[in-house]
């Protein structure tokens, strides 16, 4: 990431701040700013950055590999996966399709809780 997008953490933010960075990063990889292979800066020098601990970058980083959206390697850094893109699509389509899902149910007069009966029936729950 050569001329990488700024990225910031609010401290008056009730989200924590490995949490905002991850968002963050997410987004970045979503939009096509940060493509398949760029490298993430390394975890001391973006703590530095952005006056957090070492340990607050370190989580949002494996936050993102739990997902599969960026590859640490060590020694090799932490770059945006080849598969982030489309597994990326992939959950758009689906929250898109839980927002549609949510919506009709509530015209139809469910609150919550039948919706989320409802869902856990279809999951085979």
């Amino acid at each position: 990431m050569t001329d990488r997008p700024a990225l910031t953490v609010m401290t008056d933010d009730p989200t924590p701040p490995y949490e905002q960075l991850r968002r963050q990063l997410a987004e970045l990889i979503r939009y096509g700013v940060l493509a398949p292979g760029d490298r993430l800066p390394p975890l001391r020098q973006l703590a530095a950055d952005l006056g957090l601990a070492v340990g607050t970058v370190a989580r949002a980083y494996r936050e993102l590999e739990t997902v599969g959206m960026v590859v640490s390697r060590r020694g090799g850094g932490t770059r945006v996966a080849a598969t982030a893109h489309r597994e990326a699509d992939a959950t758009k389509a689906l929250r898109d399709r839980a927002g549609a899902f949510v919506r009709d149910a509530r015209l139809l007069g469910a609150d919550d809780d039948q919706i989320q009966s409802v869902i856990a029936r279809a999951l085979g729950r």
